[in-house]
């Protein structure tokens, strides 16, 4: 049995966090979650995560900084992010490509896709 991939949730919804990362553990993850943008970039520094689900409008630091930081550190950038947000307009999603997102998910979003992209990343 391959080992248990790890997934940092940033999150400053707890109730979207929580429903989060029950379900990812349900499905054999292992998850790590943060509150704002700098524990979140903290987090994945230190935990050094195989995928990063990333909230875009938080405290302390914005999800597309937490990604562009990631992504631009040759340490980090391989680590897949998944952005999930409740902004649905095309500069939001263009914003966040630019910042080195590899997925885009609209909230409420589909559980079961979300779970496919996340296979695709990390199978």
């Amino acid at each position: 049995m391959s080992e248990t991939k790890k997934i940092l949730v940033v999150e400053d919804d707890l109730v979207t966090q929580r429903v989060l990362s029950a379900r990812l553990e349900i499905n054999g993850y292992e998850v790590i979650t943060a509150q704002d943008g700098e524990e979140g970039l903290r987090k994945a520094r230190s935990e050094h995560p195989d995928l990063v689900m990333l909230d875009l409008m938080l405290p302390k630091m914005t999800g597309y900084e937490v990604c562009r930081m990631l992504k631009f550190d040759d340490k980090y950038k391989k680590i897949p992010i998944i952005i999930l947000s409740s902004l649905d307009q095309q500069d939001e999603r263009e914003k966040a490509v630019v910042a080195g997102a590899d997925a885009y998910f609209i909230k409420p979003f589909d559980l079961k896709l979300l779970l496919v992209k996340i296979e695709d990343f990390i199978g």
